[in-house]
């Protein structure tokens, strides 16, 4: 559909957008949201909803918790970023992507406004969203954070839960250099007397997190102090066990005020969240001979996860394509890339993306040799032929890396 292809073209290149570009498309308030929100007669009012941030874990916990619902009986808006293939898979409803025409149509009404008042990418996808949301008449939607809380677009709205799942060091240019700074900012999404989740306590923000809810007359829950049942979920990262608890602790709440989530519905939803919600890139096995996984873990706390995991695996040799963005801290993240892989080096198909050259001259320092490729699906398509059915292929350190080939 070409006009779905220029619709989407013209909101990339149009305004900037931090995914793409970094610094310049964060913005310092919401104003620009509320006008974009009483321009479109407040969608948001109309249902409601679970807002969910964290540095790491609130796209899986989105995910499952919208499969949880669904599996419930009820209609789900989800809303998510980045996506990996399709601009639609930011914006679902019960796991069916947002129309392409829904897009073009969107965007078509409102292009004067949205050209007039500069309006950023993320705002005006927040608004289509929560517009696609309240035509559709869901129950409730499930809404992931974009970057930070305080000041993401998706800030608007008042949920029945806030769900923060962890605070790691990433995005410090615009979130601050410490944990307890970035917590300020995420924390920013409690709202007054609507009960908080805290994923995981961690002893630099847990005061944070503690004070915030008292100021605002919100009950505070640690997930992990929580006592729950063992569940599973088809989610395959070890990594997914703290997001489950998160999730866990949502459903409590949603319980609490009177949602009704059979025991068997949230057993049933945690083990069929791929189903439910096409979600895609988290510990993803492509293929078995030789065995490709795939994890869109970029930052220091998300990677250690991936990489312990990689250790057990059983394979003769590892062979890893990698790409990064150039704003990544590479003294952090290369030390956790094991020195014993055998490396693809590219840059990933964005205007962020790192040079390979430089990549491998970085990765190099730390004992990491590989030879460099014109693209990402150059550099799979040359270790999916060198490997051995023994061995194992891993594919990351961008989520646009993973994007390239899945």
């Amino acid at each position: 559909m070409e006009a779905y292809t220029k619709t989407v073209e013209w909101m990339f290149q149009q305004l900037p957008m931090f995914q793409r570009v970094g610094a310049q498309a964060f913005k310092k308030d919401l104003s620009r949201t509320i006008k974009l929100a009483e321009h479109l007669a407040n969608p948001q009012r109309e249902f409601k909803s679970v807002h969910i941030a964290g540095t790491n874990g609130k796209g899986s916990t989105s995910h499952m918790l919208a499969a949880v619902l669904q599996e419930a009986g009820y209609k789900v808006g989800l809303y998510t970023s980045p996506h990996l293939k399709d601009f639609r898979e930011r914006i679902k409803v019960n796991g069916k992507f947002i129309p392409k025409k829904n897009v073009v149509g969107f965007i078509k009404e409102h292009k004067d406004f949205l050209t007039e008042n500069e309006l950023s990418f993320f705002e005006m996808t927040v608004g289509m969203a929560f517009d696609h949301f309240a035509r559709e008449k869901v129950d409730i939607a499930v809404i992931e954070v974009g970057l930070g809380g305080r000041l993401d677009s998706t800030n608007i709205i008042t949920p029945e839960v806030s769900v923060i799942t962890n605070i790691g060091l990433d995005h410090t240019a615009f979130l601050g250099e410490t944990l307890p700074e970035i917590a300020s900012e995420k924390a920013g999404i409690i709202k007054d007397n609507i009960p908080v989740i805290i994923g995981e306590k961690q002893k630099e923000t847990t005061a944070i997190f503690t004070k915030k809810a008292q100021q605002h007359n919100s009950e505070i829950y640690f997930a992990e102090k929580l006592k729950f049942d063992k569940y599973h979920t088809d989610l395959k990262g070890d990594y997914q066990n703290k997001n489950i608890k998160s999730v866990l602790g949502a459903v409590k709440v949603l319980r609490q005020k009177g949602w009704e989530i059979p025991e068997e519905c949230l057993k049933n939803g945690l083990n069929s969240v791929k189903l439910h919600t096409s979600l895609q890139g988290r510990w993803d096995i492509l293929k078995e001979k030789p065995k490709v996984i795939c994890d869109t873990a970029h930052n220091t706390e998300g990677l250690t996860l991936v990489f312990k995991q990689l250790k057990k695996e059983k394979f003769q040799h590892l062979h890893i394509v990698m790409g990064v963005v150039n704003d990544k801290d590479l003294g952090k993240i290369l030390p956790l890339f094991p020195e014993s892989a055998i490396y693809y080096f590219s840059k990933p198909d964005v205007p962020r993306g790192l040079e390979a050259e430089i990549l491998q001259q970085k990765a190099a320092a730390y004992g990491m040799e590989g030879r460099v490729f014109n693209s990402v699906s150059e550099a799979y398509d040359a270790a999916v032929e060198a490997a051995l059915d023994e061995d194992l292929i891993f594919v990351g350190g961008s989520t646009f890396t993973v994007a390239e080939i899945i």
